[in-house]
């Protein structure tokens, strides 16, 4: 089998070399009290496109920091009482992306949640307020702040915000809803299925912001972990305060948020990917104690897995 990274069956072992903090849980802990304190104000607005079989709107919500977040909201049309939802995460920088895929979920009998992280490629809004570096990056925006600062607790915790907006429409079935997503979205599926524990079933492609010490020792802090060695060089270029970054980096580490997960998980795992290694994904994957399955694809790398839009699709239908 192609090797990029440790025998096969050893990743099915590893379980991370990222330091955890010792306040991990009390930090998540107090992270979700803000949330719960943030009325979403959640508004659906019709949008310009909309298709013969669904409802589609513009859904914004207030998220934590006061920043509006966007979401792409679509409806079966002419469907009676609560029915199935499933939320779906992008990629790193990118957006939501259009609307014709999502349809194929809407006729399934779903409603569809399509999230725009706040400050990417899309219409969410980034209020910033951090010290230090905001030129590239969002996994370290926010390390000179504090942990409680860092953008991506913020974008984490606006899946669960969307997630609650989702499971409160009078159509959806709160107890019938998933998530999914590949990249940094296969990432932000795992940390929504552990900060919304209602989500019954999560989907995840090689996940992102999994293991970042790994990466590092590695030499992968490239392409979407170039903003590591960046920050090294422009903030610590002797590497004084390693330690420190990376238990800061502990905080929004997904591998152990996995551990919260109570959803049945599905994961697409690809063994020459260079850009999320295979270690990282499975540092993650090994974490989840829920029922949970993988896909390895051993020939792939950070690229589309063939067959897997269909596993998801099927997995999901279950709903």
């Amino acid at each position: 089998m192609p090797a990029l990274d440790m025998p096969l069956a050893k990743l099915k072992e590893y379980r991370g070399s990222s330091p955890k903090p010792d306040d991990f849980d009390a930090y998540w802990a107090e992270a979700l009290r803000e949330l719960d304190a943030t009325d979403p104000k959640a508004k659906a607005t019709p949008s310009a496109f909309q298709a013969p079989n669904a409802e589609c709107f513009d859904l914004t919500f207030t998220g934590v920091r006061g920043a509006r977040i966007y979401a792409k909201y679509l409806r079966p049309k002419g469907v009676s009482g609560p029915h199935p939802a499933v939320l779906f995460f992008h990629g790193y920088s990118g957006h939501s992306g259009d609307w014709w895929d999502k349809l194929a979920y809407v006729n399934l009998g779903f409603s569809v949640f399509a999230l725009d992280c706040r400050g990417q490629g899309g219409k969410s809004e980034d209020v910033g307020g951090v010290k230090g570096n905001t030129l590239r990056g969002h996994f370290i925006r926010g390390l000179d702040s504090g942990p409680n600062d860092l953008l991506m607790r913020h974008i984490f915790l606006d899946t669960a915000q969307l997630a609650r907006v989702a499971m409160a429409m009078p159509e959806v079935d709160a107890a019938r809803v998933g998530v999914h997503g590949g990249s940094q979205g296969g990432a932000l599926a795992l940390v929504c299925a552990a900060l919304e524990p209602r989500v019954r079933r999560c989907s995840s492609v090689f996940p992102f912001l999994s293991d970042y010490r790994r990466v590092w020792e590695m030499d992968l802090a490239k392409d979407a972990y170039e903003e590591l060695r960046t920050y090294f060089r422009m903030f610590d270029p002797l590497h004084e305060r390693e330690d420190d970054i990376f238990r800061t980096l502990g905080y929004i580490d997904v591998q152990y948020l996995a551990e919260r997960i109570e959803a049945e998980v599905l994961m697409g795992i690809s063994l020459m990917d260079n850009i999320c290694p295979p270690s990282t994904q499975f540092a993650a994957y090994n974490r989840i104690s829920s029922p949970k399955r993988h896909v390895i694809y051993p020939d792939f790398g950070h690229e589309g897995l063939p067959g897997f839009n269909d596993e998801t699709y099927l997995f999901l239908s279950k709903l």
